[in-house]
């Protein structure tokens, strides 16, 4: 007993001394891209055999715009304009696209120049370290687990409009035994969960074939919608509101509605980092890659728009129901309610491929974490037929479908997106970081400085947003916070050089997009409620725990002496070869 407290407690103590000496870390992390491939290959080694390379720009794209139309708009649009918006909803879906297509950016770099499965875990492990990684990338298969839950189980309710019954409770079981809120039992969720983990770990190629069928069926859903629409609805609910006592014009709720309602809808946008985590079984990631991700965020960003146009002129804002907002506009007209049929069929399609795609992904997350052996690396393994991570695949549907079993959808939705949204802020630092730090060449300190001044400064903006009573005061110390940051943008970018730059793709106009990437998704961090944070604070100080007491001294950088192995140059030449 007193052997394991002393080696505890020396497990403890080495970590902290890890932690002290952080920055210089950092420096010798971010000039490690020159590691040998020897390395990498070992590190790789640990899954067994190798992810097939069978993924072209076209899979990328349908994997993107799959995982990201699902169901979600078709309740998102509704809330954003019912109560934040209007019908400048439309501008309010730009914002959110543009927003993510800043992010997108900065996946892909990293996603060219380092073409492994992990997506952000392995981007975050070579700048910031293992610690960091760790905590991001546990959070985010939290994230993907709830929200994969949730999908499913939203499944049912959109099969029931499909169908034409009336309550979800008909396809549901009721155990009065069990508390609210865990008391409905939804066979049908379970159903949908353990039929796709069956697929994903059959082939990936499969996989996509399939995504390619659900996501072609569910755009010609969602173009009947935008055709209807537009077709019968009236360009004056533009600008006409269907009570005259509320606001009227195309800004009933003014700009900051419109910002507040692209912060609402923004979660509509996420699920393509997913295509970033399928890196490593691209053909060519130095051209397909870019195109995949960047191409699928634009092309979801109209559809969104077109969408949130075609339901504004269908109904006034303020007659718009935010649960339901299309099936809801034909619900009540003689001899269209059977439109409302068909949005529940093209929903359900949505959520069959944006699930595919996130349960690909999340086992992927879970491979890659377990190839550093910071969980163990049973996680890693990639089945020698099927070239798929099947044990991280099966473990994690199974944890998916346990939840999706018995948990309300409401309080899944309180506990998802916080995750996700801080990986995005972490990937965009570390963008940056990687670009202007190397090891033996620059000093870490003036970026780290940059960065935690810039993200000061967009908290303070944030919190002055959200809380600071309207008036000139608060325009005033808005705008003082938006100089302040233009300010400290600037001097960086002039007195701090790059200290290398991508050879095939990088993010335009450094540092600016990145900088931008990251205040919007602190902002936007501003929109979730209590429980989410309340989460996030739970599972990080569980992930925090079984780093010290596990993770630490199993891990692969323990094994080599701090020594982080990565991706470099030659695998991209490789793969351009292949």
């Amino acid at each position: 007993m007193e052997t394991h407290s002393s080696s505890s407690f020396s497990n403890i103590k080495s970590y902290l001394q890890a932690l002290s000496d952080t920055p210089n870390r950092l420096s010798r992390r971010a000039g490690s891209v020159s590691t040998s491939f020897e390395e990498t290959s070992r590190v790789r080694a640990r899954s067994g055999g190798d992810m097939k390379r069978s993924l072209r720009w076209y899979d990328l794209v349908g994997f993107g715009i799959g995982g990201m139309v699902g169901a979600g708009v078709f309740v998102t649009s509704g809330r954003a304009s019912r109560l934040c918006a209007g019908p400048a909803v439309v501008l309010s879906y730009a914002i959110a696209g543009f927003c993510a297509l800043l992010s997108a950016f900065c996946y892909t770099e990293f996603a060219v120049d380092m073409p492994v499965a992990g997506g952000a875990f392995s981007y975050i492990r070579i700048t910031f370290g293992e610690f960091l990684a760790f905590l991001t990338g546990a959070n985010l298969i939290i994230d993907y687990v709830l929200s994969n839950a949730a999908v499913a189980r939203s499944f049912t309710g959109y099969l029931c409009t499909a169908l034409g019954i009336s309550t979800e409770s008909k396809l549901r079981i009721t155990v009065n035994g069990l508390p609210k809120g865990f008391n409905e039992i939804d066979v049908v969720a379970v159903l949908v969960v353990l039929a796709l983990t069956v697929i994903i770990c059959y082939s990936t190629r499969e996989s996509s074939m399939l995504n390619m069928v659900l996501t072609v069926l569910h755009l010609v859903f969602i173009v009947f919608v935008i055709v209807i629409g537009f077709t019968r609805g009236e360009t004056k609910n533009f600008t006409e509101p269907g009570d005259q006592n509320h606001a009227s014009g195309f800004f009933p709720f003014g700009a900051s509605g419109v910002f507040n309602g692209a912060a609402m809808v923004y979660l509509s946008y996420i699920g393509y980092d997913a295509v970033s985590t399928m890196a490593e079984e691209v053909r060519n990631p130095v051209k397909d890659i870019p195109v995949g991700v960047s191409g699928s965020v634009i092309l979801v960003a109209v559809l969104y728009c077109l969408m949130a146009a075609s339901m504004s002129m269908l109904l006034p804002y303020d007659m718009i129901d935010p649960d339901a907002p299309f099936s809801g506009a034909f619900m009540g007209s003689d001899g269209w309610r059977w439109v409302s049929n068909v949005i529940g069929v093209g929903a359900s399609f949505g959520i069959l491929t944006s699930l595919l795609v996130a349960m690909l992904g999340q086992a992927r997350y879970m491979c890659v974490i377990g190839r550093s052996s910071v969980v163990p690396a049973w996680f890693a393994k990639v089945h020698p037929k099927t070239s798929t991570p099947v044990n991280a695949s099966v473990f994690l549907g199974i944890c998916t479908a346990a939840i999706a079993l018995f948990t309300d959808l409401q309080i899944l939705l309180n506990l998802v997106s916080i995750g996700t949204l801080f990986v995005f802020y972490m990937v965009a630092n570390a963008v940056i970081y990687k670009r202007y730090v190397s090891v033996g060449v620059t000093n870490p300190w003036p970026t780290l400085s940059f960065l935690f001044c810039f993200s000061l400064t967009s908290i303070l903006f944030t919190l002055l947003w959200q809380f600071a009573p309207p008036g000139k005061p608060k325009e005033l110390m808005l705008g003082a916070c938006t100089a302040i940051a233009i300010a400290v943008l600037q001097l960086f970018h002039y007195m701090v050089p790059q200290a290398r730059k991508p050879e095939f793709w990088g993010v335009p106009l450094m540092p600016w997009i990145p900088s931008m990437s990251i205040f919007l998704n602190i902002f936007l961090l501003s929109s979730l409620d209590r429980p989410s944070y309340v989460r996030f604070g739970f599972f990080s100080a569980l992930a925090v725990l079984v780093y010290v007491l596990y993770s630490v001294h199993a891990s692969f950088d323990a094994e080599e002496d701090g020594t982080l192995s990565q991706k470099n140059v030659e695998l991209v030449k490789e793969s351009i070869e292949v």
